[in-house]
């Protein structure tokens, strides 16, 4: 099996076990804290939002740093200081006092995760020419798929055993993705790619510079509108169900209906895009995501919910894979750690924002305004894609398969 090869698979199961580390949290947050001494309902959500939001703001700030470090380090020491870091922060959660420290022990975390990012620039880097847009479209669905049914299996530990339990179970997880990337994952040092050039001399080697820009604003504003109810969902499922059974097995069951989904239409998708080019997948996907996400206010019962949210994650499975596809497409070898880190950063500041807002607004005007609003954005931004590309964007040749280069603006 070629080196780059067995990265990859490596860093899918990293990506997916701290995806799972980071999303875990999201159906017993709510009741965590009330645990911790806090009963007012609206405080509950705001809290929520903002324990659960620090973690994305921070690894925001931090994505394009743990990138620059990789630049200059090597890509391993860093995967193998956030796994680390990740699962000691994580274990500490189950030991937390009050409140003030649970959301200090998320904000470390945030600090922490760079996983994801330079597991990214990795395989970016290494992955043969023919098979990079497979590559990264696979490692994409690695964090989605984690961050998508971490909950499940969150909120069954909870239920069964205990909160704290939970945040127990994670940290080994990650320290044993820390492991196998120790043992297995081996870095080849390419010097071409190892080049240090400016900002300005990179950037001016890129192939379609507004497209790279437009990709950043659609990462953020799809992880805003799926991460805005990700918070406040037990509680939505808390009253679907009237507070009787498993209320954090259940809503675990509703956040991950959307991750089994995006797992198995991943690989489809892929496909397609190889055939008819990841520029029309990116668009239909969210053009469909925008129309399934408004009916979630509308549901009367949590089974209802949960087939929506696994239509949702059907449509998840064309997103972030086609937008680091087309970025890969469009980005020179020596800037896309670069660009990869500032796209992640762009997504983890929309799920900050999202998280918070949504805590926010859940607690003046209720959940249904966050799924209307967040299905609105996704169709608005589905518009300005299609209309941006039709107006600005130049092709050379045509979009399909990862060998597609953009005219240089």
């Amino acid at each position: 099996m070629p080196v780059w090869k067995r990265n990859l698979y490596v860093c899918w199961f990293g990506m997916f076990v701290c995806g799972v580390g980071i999303s875990q949290i999201a159906p017993i947050l709510p009741l965590y804290i009330k645990e911790l001494g806090v009963t007012d309902t609206s405080r509950i959500a705001q809290l929520s939002g903002l324990a659960y939001g620090v973690t994305f703001f921070l690894g925001a700030v931090f994505a394009p740093i743990w990138g620059n470090e990789a630049d200059r380090k090597g890509v391993k020491p860093i995967i193998l200081r956030c796994s680390l870091g990740m699962s000691l922060a994580i274990g500490a959660m189950a030991f937390a006092p009050n409140v003030q420290v649970l959301i200090g022990l998320r904000a470390l975390q945030g600090i922490i995760n760079g996983f994801g990012n330079v597991c990214t620039m990795l395989i970016a880097t290494q992955a043969a020419k023919e098979h990079a847009g497979w590559a990264l479209g696979l490692l994409a669905t690695a964090s989605v798929s984690g961050q998508l049914l971490g909950p499940v299996i969150g909120g069954g530990l909870a239920d069964f055993f205990d909160y704290r339990i939970a945040f127990l179970v994670m940290a080994a997880l990650i320290f044993i993705a820390f492991l196998t990337s120790a043992v297995f994952i081996k870095e080849e040092h390419r010097p071409a790619l190892r080049k240090r050039q400016s900002w300005r001399e990179a950037w001016s080697a890129a192939g379609s510079r507004r497209l790279i820009v437009i990709l950043f604003a659609t990462h953020f504003v799809i992880l805003l509108t799926v991460y805005s109810v990700q918070p406040m969902l037990t509680l939505y499922v808390s009253d679907l169900v009237g507070h009787s059974g498993r209320v954090a097995l259940i809503s675990g069951l509703v956040f991950s209906a959307s991750g089994l989904a995006t797992i198995m239409a991943a690989p489809y998708l892929g496909r397609v895009s190889d055939r008819v080019g990841a520029r029309k997948v990116l668009l239909w996907s969210l053009l469909i995501a925008g129309l399934i996400l408004i009916p979630h206010g509308l549901v009367r019962n949590v089974w209802e919910l949960a087939g929506l949210r696994f239509l949702l994650g059907l449509t998840l499975g064309g997103l972030n894979p086609s937008i680091n596809i087309l970025l890969k497409q469009v980005t020179p070898d020596v800037l896309l750690g670069r660009v990869l880190g500032l796209s992640m950063s762009a997504g983890n500041m929309g799920i900050f924002i999202g998280s918070l807002s949504g805590g926010q607004i859940t607690a003046a005007w209720g959940l249904n305004v966050v799924f209307i609003g967040g299905g609105a954005l996704l169709l608005l931004n589905a518009v300005m894609i299609a209309v941006f590309l039709r107006r600005e964007q130049s092709i050379s040749g045509h979009d399909k398969g990862s060998g597609v280069r953009f005219q240089t603006k």
